[in-house]
């Protein structure tokens, strides 16, 4: 996904969470709501995952080949701490 890509899926769902406001000023039934906002997360989800996978092929591909151990070190310290949030958020 170009960044282009990710930045249209990100504008997209903003509308999409714009929608889900409105089921809710609405007084829409709480399950419909709830299938929307799971929508939702699953498509950040997949920006999200596609966002990580360029960064894992690039920055992180050259932090791991390059001469620098503190470079390495800190990519690494980053996916780690990416992972941490992921799972606790979840």
């Amino acid at each position: 996904m170009t960044r282009d890509e990710a930045i249209r899926r990100l504008k997209s769902t903003a509308g999409h969470l714009n929608g889900i406001v409105r089921m809710l000023e609405e007084d829409r039934y709480c399950i419909d709501v709830i299938r929307q906002i799971q929508a939702a997360q699953a498509a950040l989800s997949r920006v999200s995952e596609t966002i990580l996978d360029g960064h894992l092929h690039s920055c992180v591909t050259t932090a791991v080949r390059g001469d620098d151990p503190e470079e390495r070190e800190r990519v690494l310290r980053e996916i780690t701490e990416v992972f941490r949030q992921t799972n606790k958020s979840g």
